[in-house]
């Protein structure tokens, strides 16, 4: 089984695949770690780190390209993985099984990634919205996709006022649900 769980910057995805791969059993696959990580390796912000790959292409390219081997590989070898990325559910729709799509207003967004982070309300806010736009323009001239359009999911969550615990319960609990009906 491939799940992939997807949102913008703060709505609770890393936390939420966590817990989730914890409960199933499965591999997890987090494109927002290795994306920290290329930018600490190089000693760059996540915001430069995504601005930078507005004009390089290969960054964006090598790390979806790793994704994809990693989850046909889990696929090939019939292991469960949850991917966590803000794009997984687009790029690997013909090969998840359940996309799920988290959200959470802009505001508790921006509160997390501050806490997370060690930065101000006003820092983490600021850096949302140039990370989204450079989410939105990256994507939509590269790969054709438009964030804004959330219809392939088959969840969306509002997190604003649920635990991760909670979310992941949820999720759970949708995917057997939606396994027995099968």
């Amino acid at each position: 089984m491939i799940i992939t769980i997807s949102g913008p910057p703060g709505s609770g995805k890393t936390s939420v695949a966590r817990l989730v791969a914890q409960h199933l059993s499965a591999d997890l696959i987090s494109a927002g770690s290795f994306f920290r990580k290329i930018a600490s390796d190089i000693g760059i912000s996540v915001v430069e780190l995504n601005r930078k790959a507005e004009s390089d292409f290969s960054i964006d390219s090598k790390l979806d390209s790793e994704i994809l081997r990693m989850v046909l590989e889990a696929r090939d070898e019939n292991r469960n993985v949850i991917v966590e990325s803000h794009i997984a559910g687009w790029l690997l729709r013909e090969y998840s099984t359940f996309s799920i799509y988290l959200n959470a207003p802009v505001q508790e967004r921006a509160r997390r990634i501050s806490i997370r982070d060690k930065i101000s309300f006003n820092e983490a806010l600021l850096e949302i919205f140039r990370r989204e736009f450079s989410h939105y323009t990256r994507f939509m001239h590269y790969y054709g996709i438009d964030i804004t359009d959330i219809s392939l999911f088959d969840l969306s969550i509002n997190t604003k006022s649920m635990k991760p615990e909670e979310i992941a319960s949820l999720i759970e609990n949708f995917i057997s649900l939606s396994l027995k009906t099968a």
